[in-house]
């Protein structure tokens, strides 16, 4: 099984992705994305892990280069999160360039989806805010969402939280 959880900021999506992976089942890997700047990075970690806790996951902390990773073939895999991965990605040079971000990308997540049985990757809600923003922040802008459309053409799931509540709107509930 392979699905792409998206939504806004607090909406729910990174514990309805804990909960579906930990319904999916065997051994739980918790993929975290997010390199912590300052106070507030850390506060958010903490309390993703405090929400975590118990839950049977193991968390490997890998801020890019997913091809790396070291995951077990019959594990589940909950990636989180995307745009933290991208930003990542995108910003890690001196200047963006939004087509090596994209390769990177497209190479670390293929490599995770044949070493997981089951990976579950929690997304972002993009473009509704009606913004205009500086160009590198479009560029960051503009390759997640070309990576959240190629996961959802190829992803079994691809689930929306709003307000809470999960929007199907490809494959079925697990």
């Amino acid at each position: 099984m392979r699905a792409l959880v998206l939504g806004g900021s607090a909406c729910g999506k990174s514990g309805w992705a804990e909960d579906l992976a930990c319904r999916l089942g065997g051994p739980l890997i918790y993929l975290a994305t997010m390199e912590p700047w300052g106070q507030e990075g850390a506060e958010r970690i903490a309390r993703h892990r405090q929400a975590r806790a118990g839950k049977g996951f193991t968390t490997l902390e890998q801020p890019r280069n997913l091809e790396t990773c070291s995951i077990p073939s019959h594990a589940t895999v909950l990636l989180e999160d995307l745009g933290n991965l991208v930003a990542n990605e995108v910003f890690s040079g001196k200047a963006v360039d939004k087509d090596a971000a994209l390769a990177a990308l497209e190479r670390g997540l293929t490599a995770l989806e044949h070493k997981a049985e089951h990976l579950v990757v929690v997304g972002n809600d993009l473009f509704r805010d009606g913004e205009d923003y500086p160009p590198e922040t479009m560029a960051y802008l503009d390759v997640l969402s070309q990576v959240q459309t190629n996961l959802s053409k190829r992803y079994d799931l691809v689930a929306e939280l709003v307000c809470g509540i999960p929007v199907i709107w490809k494959g079925e509930r697990v």
